[in-house]
């Protein structure tokens, strides 16, 4: 019996390469002697929410980091496994990036996770990811009407790495000298709008 998903992903390939291919071979090949993305983007892993299809991104314009929640932790150089840091420092450091997005998304399982909890089969690694941001969203819970809870908990938790983002060093000294800028952003699945992280206490629609 074949397996659909795997008919899916060749026929996607096919399509690729039938397609899009002859019109952005010779693009592929300058990329292959290196990429200067301008945009590090920390993005949910959610399938819903992919930040090139958001931003019509053609390849090597976009540097992304995707995760459960679009957490970024705070900077711990001790050595442990860090892939968030470790690619936040290589985006940076090496490619220069000029600006980093967080774009968190509705209807986010990770925040409903901190909520609510993690599933009782997703113990080893979501719940304690996840936990980093359980304060913040509990907090927000118990600030805002019922029916804001999960949107505004999505908003809290882009907040949270965004703060988080500047406690690394290098991160914070580039945007003190106007290298590096920060945006949260928050997008809308049902209504395909992105809201930005502004002065005011909710996210407003991106112009």
């Amino acid at each position: 019996m074949s397996d659909p998903t795997e008919d899916a992903l060749t026929e996607g390939y096919r399509r690729f390469r039938q397609e899009h291919w002859p019109e952005a071979r010779a693009e592929y090949e300058t990329l292959a002697k290196g990429q200067k993305p301008h945009t590090l983007i920390v993005a949910c892993s959610d399938s819903r929410a992919d930040p090139a299809l958001i931003f019509d991104a053609a390849p090597g314009e976009l540097f992304v980091v995707r995760n459960v929640a679009n957490l970024v932790p705070p900077y711990e150089p001790d050595g442990q496994r860090h892939g968030v840091s470790a690619a936040l420092e290589f985006g940076v450091k090496v490619l220069e990036v000029s600006r980093i997005v967080v774009m968190g998304h509705a209807s986010c399982g990770g925040v409903g996770a901190m909520l609510h909890g993690a599933p009782d089969n997703c113990r080893d690694f979501v719940a304690p990811w996840v936990e980093q941001g359980t304060p913040v969203v509990r907090h927000v819970a118990e600030t805002v009407a019922p029916e804001e809870v999960q949107s505004a908990a999505e908003e809290a938790v882009v907040r949270l790495s965004i703060r988080n983002l500047r406690t690394f060093p290098w991160i914070a000294e580039r945007e003190a000298a106007g290298k590096l800028t920060l945006t949260g952003l928050h997008f809308g699945i049902a209504d395909g709008v992105l809201r930005k992280l502004g002065d005011g206490p909710r996210f407003e629609p991106l112009g």
